[in-house]
């Protein structure tokens, strides 16, 4: 698929900001990447799809923990934080309303107003690029990760 247009360079500069602040933002680069993953997944974005699986490999994230995030519920690999993390991306990206309060009461058990605000700006970006990479037909494949520096 061909790309419909390119997008104005200045509106990349802007999201690209986001993006720079929120990986300095304090949240773990792997939490971050793995919640992009996942709205990704649910808006169908395969180009994102295919850069945050391969960012998530190359920072050392196993593909079973990957393989399972579809259906992380019922999955084992997942802490606590990661669990609420995945609910909150999953109201946020699919927002009807108001979050309900049981995922709000389950997110703000594992993150402090800092860390939810930057949660959920992150939520919100990875949307818009899912939104701006799905109009331009963005084809999947052919990203490459950059080395994350991930503390162990």
């Amino acid at each position: 698929m061909k790309s419909r247009y390119a997008y104005e360079p200045a509106a990349y500069d802007a999201m690209d900001a986001v993006d720079q602040y929120l990986d300095r933002c304090g949240l773990d680069p792997l939490l971050l990447h793995l919640v992009r993953l996942r709205a990704s997944q649910l808006n169908g974005c395969a180009y994102c799809i295919d850069m945050h699986w391969k960012d998530l490999r190359a920072a050392g994230e196993t593909e079973q923990k990957l393989y399972g995030l579809d259906a992380w519920r019922e999955s084992p690999y997942y802490s606590d934080r990661e669990r609420a993390a995945l609910a909150w991306t999953e109201a946020v990206t699919r927002i009807e309303g108001h979050v309900p309060d049981g995922v709000f009461d389950e997110v703000r058990a594992h993150f402090s107003n800092q860390e939810l605000s930057n949660l959920t700006l992150a939520i919100s970006q990875i949307n818009a690029w899912n939104r701006l990479s799905i109009a331009s037909r963005l084809v999947p494949g052919k990203y490459q990760p950059a080395t994350l520096e991930v503390a162990k």
